[in-house]
């Protein structure tokens, strides 16, 4: 019985994980504006999250853990890195639609 109970638990924090990141993945994809592109990834970034922990709980692996720990890590950083250049585009053309950036000059 508790076995059960244990992997319809697992169940639910997969669908979560995979709601999570087929949501951000489509307003990845059909959205314009840069900070909505960075929080549509954040969203992705949290639903691989919320998988690698449920098999890391579900397998009773401290492995899984460990590794969100590293994708925490790497989130903060593409998020600094990210907003940072947001703010330098959105001071040259006072928009922050992604098609004013897709004629790259050089």
């Amino acid at each position: 019985m508790a076995h059960e109970l244990s992997n319809l638990a697992l169940a639910h924090y997969l669908a979560v994980g995979a709601v999570l990141f087929v949501l951000g993945m489509i307003g990845f994809l059909t959205r314009r504006n840069m900070i909505i592109l960075f929080l549509c990834t954040e969203m992705m970034f949290q639903g691989v999250i919320v998988t690698l922990v449920a098999f890391a709980r579900h397998h009773v692996h401290e492995i899984g853990q460990t590794f969100v720990i590293f994708v925490i890590t790497i989130a903060a950083a593409e998020a600094a890195m990210a907003l940072g250049l947001v703010v330098l585009l959105f001071r040259r053309k006072r928009t922050l639609d992604v098609q004013a950036w897709a004629d790259l000059k050089g």
